[in-house]
């Protein structure tokens, strides 16, 4: 079996994992205010770019 002969220094380790990390997902504000992923209709008001696109039922 295959074993290190030497031990792998917290820094080399760290240098490693350094690309590892989950991205943070980008976060815009629509003009209704809610939170949105950029490029993607707004899923609260159906609002891209200043234009309405697809017609949302507000639960009334």
């Amino acid at each position: 079996m295959a074993v290190p002969k030497k031990k792998t220094s917290k820094s080399r380790k760290g240098m490693r994992r350094a690309h590892d990390h989950v991205a943070k997902p980008t976060v815009i504000y629509c003009e209704c205010g809610e939170p949105t992923v950029p490029h993607r209709v707004c899923a609260s008001c159906g609002v891209y770019k200043g234009k309405q696109m697809i017609a949302v039922d507000n639960g009334e």
